[in-house]
């Protein structure tokens, strides 16, 4: 006969490991609003963390400061921001920072290239507005961007971007890991699932459940909305779609300057880039967003957006009560 011996609360207990590190989608930093252009500092720092994955798992990510996506970055077109790029003394292995938004070798990482314990620095000038991905460069370059290191920065227009009731900061990210999803445990990265793109975890800011219980979206009925999205990848396309809502105003590859698309159902989203949507939220649900490629649902890539007010007849009804727990 054989059987288990277990210390203390056992399973309940590998369900607690790991620290939070997803990042609330709240968080979009402070508008510039209608200022001139100014001189800014930016401190950054690189962290190596065992975190949470999911109830009962753990990976150890690669964060830019301790949350994944790291912060979003927001700044006004014209700005001269010196960024100062620290690594933690603890880590493990070099990192740097590749972004987007910069004009200059390796968008800044030929020069962030920053041992543990250290410190690199660099100013760029932010030449044209967008909403930009930024990512460490460090060799193996996939591996750091999959560990949990990208993030967003938005150099905003002069004159800022027109007010919306609520902004959310979303971004799409894959684990190659040699265990399954749902395995317990803490994962371990997998360098021939990452050479194969075959990804066994996907998720919204940095764990499988961050935009579906760790951390709310909530809106009320005809408020407007606006997310910023973003894949780090650091292989798959989104096709990002939110289940019972219509974009009023897509700006796609990230793009402030051209003309937004218009009531669009689903749009396309490369590894390494970023979009910015808009629209209303007419009618009170809850409202699921994903990669249309759905059975990355399966995978952890899921989040939920909860609309709250009173409901228009005119817009949708049905003599079937609705399931306030569905999205569809």
């Amino acid at each position: 006969m054989f059987g288990k011996f277990i210390v203390g609360d056992g399973p309940e207990t590998v369900a607690q490991q790991g620290k939070d590190l997803s990042k609330n989608p709240t968080q979009v930093g402070e508008p510039v609003g209608n200022r001139e252009p100014k001189s800014i500092t930016l401190d950054l720092r690189t962290t190596e963390e065992e975190g949470r994955l999911s109830d009962g798992s753990t990976y150890k990510f690669w964060t830019f400061d301790g949350t994944v996506p790291g912060p979003m970055v927001r700044i006004r077109e014209g700005d001269t921001v010196t960024l100062n790029l620290s690594n933690e003394p603890d880590s493990a292995h070099i990192h740097s920072i590749d972004l987007h938004a910069v004009t200059g070798p390796g968008g800044g990482a030929a020069v962030t290239q920053v041992a543990p314990g250290q410190t690199r620095s660099f100013t760029f000038k932010a030449l044209q507005p967008g909403l930009y991905v930024y990512h460490c460069a460090t060799p193996m370059v996939a591996q750091h961007i999959s560990n949990g290191m990208y993030g967003l920065i938005l150099v905003e227009p002069e004159g800022g971007l027109a007010k919306v009731d609520h902004e959310f900061y979303v971004m799409q990210g894959e684990l190659y890991t040699a265990s399954p999803r749902g395995a317990r445990g803490l994962h371990e990265f997998s360098l021939d699932m990452l050479l194969r793109e075959t990804p066994q975890h996907l998720m919204f800011n940095g764990a499988t459940d961050a935009l579906t219980s760790i951390h709310q979206m909530e809106v009320n009925t005809g408020d407007s909305v606006r997310i910023f999205f973003g894949v780090g990848g650091p292989n798959l396309i989104s096709s990002f779609h939110v289940i019972g809502e219509i974009f009023d105003k897509v700006f796609d590859q990230g793009s402030l300057t051209s003309p937004p698309l218009t009531d669009v159902q689903t749009t396309l989203v490369p590894a390494g880039g970023a979009t910015m949507v808009e629209f209303v939220a007419d009618y009170p649900g809850k409202y699921i967003l994903v990669d249309h490629a759905l059975s990355r649902a399966e995978k952890g890539l899921m989040g939920v957006l909860t609309v709250k007010g009173d409901a228009d007849a005119s817009i949708f009804s049905s003599p079937e009560p609705i399931d306030p727990h569905s999205g569809h």
